[in-house]
């Protein structure tokens, strides 16, 4: 997107009313909002890392496709000890799920009732999903929205994107699974090429993937995540394979997007 032939911007936040009103009025009409979490990442990684990363992914969808990319929800359901280490650890700052329901109901009957025809959820925290639905779906009742083939919202979950291909090059020794992938290869490796001066692998500890059990206990029992707060290790991440991650996710995202809901991926 260009100043030539749309707003000069693709970020909401930096446009003005004005701008943005013309071009809802031009009918393409699809916006992006990136949803992550504040949520400890291990001594490597940063806070923000689910906002940072479904933000730039968003953007490069969003640039693709001639859409735009709301502000991001910056923090998230609490985080889990089987997929995120725990809400007990220090730094992280979690919603409850009403609160993010309720959050995410509003978003969708704002943008839809303005004039945005479509609105795309990229989500980058695990833990957020179901509420995220849930809001969205009480938003489209709210709203009255039923037949499909008018407004949309879609949800998704970037890692959803990355392709079998993509994995079996980021783990040549194996994928380890999704449920341990919190502060490790995927994640410090996307950082790695987007916001290198983020990350400090210097601090990156090497451990065995955390042993945990089938089942969830409440309350947690602190010692079962490892210490360092990852549940894998980044160990083999760099930024060579960040880069093709992003490729790779955001290209298939874009078309996703493009024929789905109209656009014209790059």
């Amino acid at each position: 997107m260009t100043a030539t032939d749309g707003p000069r911007s693709l970020r909401l936040a930096e446009l003005d009313a004005h701008t943005f009103a013309a071009w809802l009025r031009d009918g393409s009409g699809t916006v992006l909002v990136p949803v992550g979490a504040l949520e400890q990442h291990g001594p490597h990684l940063p806070l923000g890392t689910d906002a940072i990363l479904s933000s730039r992914i968003a953007e490069a969808a969003a640039e693709a496709t001639g859409s735009l990319v709301a502000q991001p929800v910056s923090y998230g359901y609490k985080s889990q000890q089987k997929s995120g280490g725990g809400n007990h650890l220090p730094g992280t700052v979690s919603l409850d799920a009403a609160t993010l329901i309720g959050l995410t109901r509003n978003l969708v009957a704002s943008l839809l009732r303005q004039g945005v025809r479509n609105v795309v959820f990229v989500n980058g925290h695990y833990e957020n999903y179901q509420f995220l639905y849930e809001g969205i779906d009480l938003a489209l009742a709210d709203l009255g929205l039923r037949d499909g083939d008018g407004p949309a919202v879609l949800l998704l979950s970037y890692w959803d994107y990355v392709s079998e291909e993509t994995l079996r090059t980021v783990y040549p020794e194996g994928f380890p699974g999704w449920d341990i992938e919190h502060g490790g290869v995927l994640e410090t490796s996307l950082m790695l090429h987007l916001e290198p001066d983020l990350v400090d692998l210097g601090r990156a500890v090497d451990h065995p993937p955390a042993a945990l059990p089938r089942f969830d206990r409440l309350p947690v029992v602190p010692g079962r995540t490892p210490a360092s707060g990852c549940l894998s290790a980044p160990a083999g991440s760099d930024a060579t394979k960040g880069g093709l991650l992003f490729r790779q996710v955001t290209g298939d995202l874009a078309r996703d997007i493009a024929a789905e809901l109209g656009g014209t991926p790059g």
